[in-house]
């Protein structure tokens, strides 16, 4: 506006010093006309009047010079023709002005209520989501309770029969071993049945010091001979580094075994699959996502990355992979809670779960942690939220 400003009087200043010179001449007068429309865009009634105002008394100083007899009546007849045409300008010029600003306050507010409309949907949406998901946990506690009901008769049969077999004179340390293993293993799938009945509402970490790279070791050891049994290679980088996380062991076992699973049923024989465990600083976006959350703030995060070059994910079911019962496999060989669950998991321990697929280039899973201990303060890790 201030531009504006100084070019009118610049310009009202220019024709003044013209009419002095030339006074006769009014039709240099008719040159107020521009510092008026300029003025106009300003959209400012007083500023409009002013100047029309000083327009009005410039466009008369001419009068004032000495003039040939008889022509000072002619000269103020003309110079009122001019003041009549510069109050017409500035009634229209100000009458379009005012109308473009209606019309683009108008605009201003119909997209501000568009706006308002688009977030009002999105919130739509998203409680419709939320109703969907809470239709899907629904429907995941109906299906624990029957498949405990199912299961854990034999369970319990089996365990007895195998804590049996254990106490008999003729078993060897080495069937001893074997025996230890699958009790451990039935102890764990009562474990994760009584997990899968709380799916609607995830159990409590139980946090304490853990070193990931020997969860890793213990897991990949424990899963070492389904893959050597379809003939996919195991690989596993725990690092020089110790890296520790507060976590719970028994949820994040379930959560790599998960991972470690799918890996497997992605790949075919003569391929691979790695497992990783590293450290990295946390991004700019992590770092506020944790601000914006209350939680402590967190500069270096413990990663286990679970890479397998099988057949990969499709992009559109990449977008579901979290989703409850979501699964491509086969009837009955998995229930779609797998993904689910471990990222209930991870969130629940402070950290993020990622996915990364491209069809026929495998996939990537990183599990994010804070680390334990950095500048000598233990990370936070969130317990009792349910999330």
């Amino acid at each position: 506006m201030s531009w504006v400003l100084v070019t009118s009087v610049l310009l009202i200043l220019l024709i003044v010093v013209v009419e002095m010179i030339a006074p006769a001449n009014v039709v240099i007068a008719y040159g107020f006309v521009l510092p008026i429309l300029l003025i106009a865009t300003a959209r400012n009634r007083r500023l409009m009047y002013l100047t029309l105002a000083l327009c009005i008394v410039a466009t008369y100083i001419g009068v004032l010079r000495p003039t040939k007899p008889g022509r000072f009546q002619s000269a103020v007849i003309n110079r009122t023709v001019v003041a009549g045409v510069l109050i017409a300008v500035a009634y229209f010029a100000m009458t379009r002005e005012e109308r473009k600003a209606r019309e683009e306050a108008a605009r201003a507010e119909l997209a501000l209520q568009s706006e308002k409309l688009l977030r009002a949907n999105a919130q739509l949406v998203e409680m419709k989501d939320v109703l969907h998901r809470s239709a899907r946990l629904a429907a995941a506690g109906q299906l624990a309770a029957s498949v405990a009901h199912e299961v854990g008769t034999p369970l319990h049969s089996i365990a007895w029969h195998v804590q049996a077999l254990g106490e008999e004179a003729s078993v060897t340390p080495e069937m001893q071993k074997r025996i230890a293993i699958i009790d451990s293993e039935i102890n764990r799938v009562v474990r994760s049945i009584r997990e899968l009945l709380s799916s609607t509402r995830q159990r409590k970490p139980n946090p304490a010091r853990l070193r990931m790279d020997r969860l890793v070791q213990s897991v990949s050891a424990l899963m070492e001979p389904s893959f050597i049994g379809k003939g996919v290679s195991l690989k596993v980088e725990a690092g020089t580094d110790a890296p520790v996380v507060k976590g719970d062991t028994e949820q994040l076992q379930q959560v790599l075994m998960n991972l470690m699973t799918n890996a497997l049923a992605a790949t075919n024989a003569g391929q691979e699959v790695w497992i990783t465990v590293g450290m990295r600083a946390a991004t700019t976006d992590e770092v506020e996502e944790r601000r914006l959350a209350g939680e402590p703030a967190v500069g270096t995060l413990v990663t286990v990355t679970v890479r397998d070059t099988g057949c990969g994910i499709p992009e559109d079911h990449q977008k579901r992979a979290f989703e409850p019962f979501f699964t491509t496999k086969a009837i009955g060989d998995g229930t779609g809670l797998g993904l689910f669950l471990s990222r209930e998991i991870v969130t629940a321990h402070g950290g993020s779960l990622a996915i990364e697929s491209g069809v026929g280039k495998g996939t990537t899973v990183v599990i994010s942690l804070p680390s334990y201990a950095e500048n000598g303060a233990e990370a936070h890790v969130r317990v009792g939220d349910g999330t």
